[in-house]
């Protein structure tokens, strides 16, 4: 009998761990972002890029699964012309109980006298600058898309200072229970 209970405890815990084990690209996304500045495949109007007032745009968050424990929020154009992705902002230690990013959120490595994001990171961009970085396409006839991606971690890691994305990937990977993306976009003319 104790050999069934334990293959049933080890079958139970694998199916419970399942969402950690696979990778977060793997996943779909579950949790909804959304913005007051943009909808889900609008465009981000100028004042949010790089071109207007590169200010951040409010960005919230709802349906994070039980167990979270704090948040990251990678921003990215596939669409650029290049290998990878260009990052426009990494975000970490998001407290778990925040609902939101604010508008105009300083771009200070440090995110201080926020309520509600204490602890809170602006990582690196692909300017390998602190914070937010606007969309800023070229003039090359295409409509470019943002990724805003948030992630719901099982721990509070209390990442340091100075991650940029794929540093950021690499400390959160296998503590990642869910994922969601708001996608805005921008085109220069």
């Amino acid at each position: 009998m104790k050999p069934i209970k334990r293959a049933l405890g080890v079958m139970a815990l694998s199916i419970f761990a399942l969402p950690a084990m696979l990778s977060a690209a793997e996943m779909e996304d579950t949790i909804t972002v959304s913005s007051t500045a943009f909808d889900h495949h609008g465009m981000v109007p100028l004042a949010y890029s790089a071109y207007g007032d590169n200010t951040v745009p409010q960005i919230s968050w709802d349906n994070l699964p039980a167990g979270t424990e704090q948040l990251a929020l990678v921003m990215d154009d596939p669409i650029a012309p290049m290998p990878q992705p260009f990052v426009h902002w990494v975000a970490y230690n998001i407290p778990a109980d925040a609902m939101q990013l604010p508008e105009g959120l300083s771009k200070e490595a440090e995110v201080a006298g926020v309520e509600g994001l204490d602890g809170m990171i602006n990582g690196v961009n692909g300017l390998r600058q602190t914070g937010y970085f606007g969309p800023r396409p070229p003039k090359d006839g295409k409509l470019h898309a943002y990724h805003f991606r948030i992630y719901a971690l099982d721990a509070a890691l209390d990442l340091p200072e100075g991650l940029n994305k794929a540093e950021l990937l690499e400390a959160i990977d296998g503590h990642v229970l869910a994922t969601g993306m708001l996608m805005g976009h921008y085109e220069q003319e």
